[in-house]
């Protein structure tokens, strides 16, 4: 999936368990599918989820929510991953690594939900929440979550590199909204920054968010860029903003962010995850950019 990621096999996953964590090492291993873009993710034992960075960016992770999602588990009304354990690089393999509780469900799909409203109505009190969890001390997001002219030139690069395949002319005039929009003047809040990917169901309904590398402090609308995911209905979008009391300009910057995510990935993984190109042009059909004829 990338040039340069590590290879992390079940031999590998094995090894470390019995180097690091033997009380753990006779466990089953068993892959989690849909398998994750930076993280090798193999379920260990009925319980537990064994998390392996396979890409360098996303080593920094594991302290993270190691860090934090004992904090943030405290404050949300759904599930996210309880830290058990955390390993350090070792049997050639070069990033530290973590142990999760396993959660219960599946990644969303909107086929999946039993009720969509109820689904986005759900997820608004938890992004709700997640707003008014202090903020002391907490890392920035970064990524699409920094103001939009932080992120000019990069979105700018990205829509090129996509522009064989959408109208690029469609996403500029998305992207120009954005960054025409008021920026977020007030104080930073907690945002997830990957919710369209990362939210679970249990029959049917919203059950815990996971997934944790994007979050930090930033722009809400960082979080409100999930209504243009293949996730939500006309009807549920409309419940999500009103729940949220979602203004124009954070609209137009949710937009811009959801923009910018999808133009980057769909060239990136055009050849290699076809449920992430899926996903793109969910997100590219929803903000009105076609596809190039």
């Amino acid at each position: 999936m990338h040039d340069d990621e590590v290879e992390v096999d079940e031999d590998l996953v094995r090894r470390l368990l019995r180097a690091q964590l033997p009380y753990l090492a006779a466990e089953p291993l068993s892959t989690v599918e849909p398998w994750g873009t930076d993280n090798a993710i193999w379920r260990l034992g009925t319980d537990l989820v064994v998390r392996l960075p396979r890409i360098h960016w996303a080593a920094k992770q594991v302290a993270f929510e190691a860090s934090w999602l004992p904090y943030l588990a405290l404050r949300l009304p759904i599930s996210v991953p309880e830290p058990v354990a955390t390993g350090e690089p070792g049997e050639g393999y070069p990033f530290p690594w973590a142990v999760h509780r396993w959660l219960p469900g599946t990644v969303a799909r909107l086929d999946a939900l039993a009720d969509a409203v109820a689904f986005a109505l759900d997820l608004a009190a938890t992004v709700r929440a997640l707003r008014h969890t202090r903020t002391q001390g907490a890392p920035s997001a970064g990524g699409r979550a920094r103001p939009a002219r932080d992120n000019d030139q990069g979105v700018r690069q990205a829509i090129a590199g996509a522009a064989n395949l959408i109208d690029s002319e469609a996403a500029s005039a998305i992207w120009e909204e954005a960054l025409a929009a008021a920026p977020h003047d007030e104080a930073k809040v907690w945002v997830h920054g990957d919710l369209d990917q990362n939210c679970l169901v249990d029959k049917g309904a919203l059950s815990g968010l996971i997934d944790w590398s994007c979050a930090g402090v930033g722009d809400p609308a960082a979080d409100v860029a999930v209504v243009w995911s293949g996730l939500f209905t006309p009807a549920s979008r409309t419940a999500f903003l009103e729940a949220l009391e979602v203004d124009s300009a954070t609209l137009a910057r949710s937009r811009g962010a959801a923009l910018a995510q999808a133009c980057a990935a769909l060239p990136y993984y055009l050849n290699t995850y076809p449920l992430m190109v899926e996903r793109c042009w969910q997100r590219l059909t929803a903000l009105g950019v076609p596809p190039r004829r």
